[in-house]
């Protein structure tokens, strides 16, 4: 990859939208990995306090007063102009990447000038074990803690534990058994786990603690959370960032999980002119809450519209507006106009979503500052509470399947970005596909060849999926008659077909090592493996294939994972199997075990008792996995 110029770029740097990580010239995305540039945007925005998509003069100036620093309008000037290749006058977001792209590679010196800046400016300073600074903000700990605190102040085993204190450290110390993360997984996805798993009797060694993390881990991956930074030891040891990044994610999903069409049909009403079905479903919900957030003020004849939860939401007029119309009977009508008082006008904001029990997640400081995560959280909260959205006739949803969500689960656990919403739709243009192939084989796909400035043309699309289908052949992937063609058409059986392959290719990459003179590993051997684990465990079950009829009572799996780590198991709770109910219990205890002694497992207790053999496999194979 050839090395940039500093002082003019080999290629053009477009001007990306905050949003638009997809817009970056390929040498610099292929030069950090998608959870470094998801870090990197987080820190971009604690600079650009306005939300902008640019850095000026006076935000660079409020980020240097942070750190303890006061510079004066030349060296701030001088600070800018390093930076600033298009000559705007402000740093945008790929020239932010630029300069942290030429520190990696030996460049630029992150001990002067804006890359000292951006290494030094964080909301808050924090050492870490091997002295590494981290950052997280003081208003989200406190906002999270005040959630956690009422979303599970009636659980028997956590309950003794709350309040927590949001105004110092306490949280984190709270989660460093696993229990707490364990349960607070459980009320954003009810049943993910087999809480008869969780190691609760006090007191608890490390061994225990090591395996109430690692359920935490597993389950929070299979609920759709990025977990690729965080270990066990990570949440042992309570480190500050981490534990509240994972915080908020789980909090997330449980405040997004009601926000889709399934749930609430009357979302069809936000498409805009022109579009389909298919449009509304690839949104994540942020942006069909922004959507939702318009649709209220367009029908108020308001003349404004959010396009963020940050600056656009500061003065509050959007969202005094907002809450009278979709509540017209609790909430007092605007009053932005009697005052200019920014905190007076938020005030006002939270004493109405007091008056519809949403006051969740925000201060008036909140607010006032554009913080956008809690923002969003606020803004989903209204909506789960108030969508005010009126019925439609009936419309013909697509639902998403079983595998295509445990698809769509497993390729956002990579750490792929932007994230998969909706299957087909977002692998359409095969850059997300060949994202999937580079991670499951490093350096497979050489990103000179795609096309990867948005927005793509139909030919450009098709290229790419192209290139995605020479790389199964490649990998030796059944892909008779699929072209890429079929995968910008959003052809379902094709689709899945790679995908299937992809995820089961990721397994086996995992399990080579116990190959016969490392040959490629087979499904035959990967089920001679485990009957062989199991007899030699003193167990008396075994199955012919992963299609066998008795894999339905999990009994099997179960024998399984007690010869891996017999501590892990207790068979005073396992069911004979004879009931539906009893298949199910012994389903889920399964799946919450290999979890918690360290298997990624995206299997459902319905895969297990309908026997889908495909999720057998990756469970079976997760094991042999771990077992190495």
């Amino acid at each position: 990859i050839p090395t940039p110029s500093l002082s003019t770029p080999t290629v053009p740097l477009p001007r990306v939208s905050i949003e638009g990580m997809e817009s970056l010239p390929p040498e610099l995305k292929v030069s950090f990995s998608d959870a470094e540039l998801k870090e990197y945007l987080d820190l971009f925005n604690e600079f650009d306090i306005d939300g902008n998509g640019s850095i000026t003069n006076i935000e660079l100036d409020t980020a240097m007063r942070r750190i303890g620093e006061k510079p004066t309008k030349q060296q701030l000037q001088t600070l800018i102009n390093e930076v600033d290749l298009d000559h705007s006058g402000t740093v945008e977001f790929n020239e932010f990447i630029w300069i942290l792209d030429a520190v990696r590679r030996g460049k630029k010196s992150d001990s002067t000038g804006f890359a000292r800046v951006v290494k030094q400016a964080q909301v808050n300073r924090l050492q870490s074990a091997t002295g590494a600074t981290h950052s997280f903000s003081d208003e989200e700990k406190e906002a999270f803690v005040e959630y956690i605190n009422n979303a599970l102040k009636t659980d028997p085993i956590v309950k003794k534990r709350l309040p927590i204190n949001p105004s110092n450290m306490d949280v984190f110390k709270a989660c460093r058994d696993g229990i707490l993360l364990c349960k607070l997984i459980n009320h954003s996805v009810p049943k993910t786990i087999d809480e008869r798993v969780i190691n609760t009797k006090e007191p608890l060694n490390t061994f225990h603690v090591t395996e109430n993390n690692n359920l935490c881990i597993n389950s929070a991956k299979a609920i759709g959370c990025n977990v690729v930074n965080i270990g066990w030891k990570d949440l042992a040891e309570g480190k500050e960032h981490l534990i509240l990044g994972l915080l908020w994610q789980i909090i997330k999903i449980g405040l997004f999980a009601q926000i889709n069409l399934a749930n609430h049909p009357g979302l069809v009403r936000l498409l805009e002119p022109g579009e389909t079905l298919a449009d509304l479903l690839k949104l994540p919900p942020d942006q069909i809450l922004l959507r939702w957030f318009n649709y209220h003020l367009r029908n108020a004849n308001h003349p404004r519209r959010v396009h963020n939860f940050s600056s656009d939401i500061k003065d509050s007029e959007c969202y005094q507006v907002l809450l009278h119309q979709i509540a017209p009977k609790e909430c007092s009508p605007p009053n932005y106009q009697s005052t200019k008082d920014m905190t007076s006008r938020a005030n006002f904001v939270l004493t109405n979503a007091d008056k519809i029990n949403c006051r969740k997640f925000v201060t008036a400081r909140d607010i006032v500052k554009g913080n956008s995560k809690l923002n969003l959280a606020f803004v989903a909260t209204i909506f789960n509470t108030c969508p005010a959205l009126d019925p439609v006739e009936e419309v013909e949803l697509p639902v998403e399947t079983r595998e295509e969500k445990q698809f769509r689960i497993w390729m956002n656990s990579l750490g792929i970005m932007p994230q998969v919403n909706y299957l087909y739709e977002d692998l359409k243009d095969g850059v997300v596909l060949l994202k999937v192939f580079d991670k499951v084989k490093p350096g497979i796909v050489d990103w000179r060849k795609v096309n990867v400035n948005q927005p793509l043309s139909v030919f450009k699309k098709v290229e790419n999926c192209n290139y995605a289908v020479v790389l199964g052949k490649q990998l030796k992937f059944s892909l008779v008659g699929i072209g890429g063609k079929d995968i910008t058409e959003g052809h379902k059986m094709f689709t899945l077909a790679i995908i299937w392959q992809l995820m089961r290719y990721h397994m086996v990459s995992l399990v080579k090592g116990l190959s016969k003179g490392g040959a490629e590993v087979t499904d035959r051997d990967i089920l001679d493996w485990a009957n062989a684990k199991v007899k030699s465990a003193g167990k008396g079950s075994a199955i012919s294939s992963f299609r066998d009829p008795s894999l339905k009572d999990a009994r099997f799996l179960i024998d399984l994972l007690a010869a891996v780590s017999p501590q892990s198991v207790n068979y005073e709770i396992v069911n004979t199997g004879i009931s539906v109910d009893d298949r199910m219990l012994n389903a889920n205890y399964a799946i919450s075990v290999a979890r918690k002694m360290g298997a990624s497992i995206f299997a459902l207790p319905e895969d297990i008792i309908e026997v889908k053999q495909k999720m057998i496999l990756m469970f079976v194979g997760a094991i042999m996995a771990l077992a190495q």
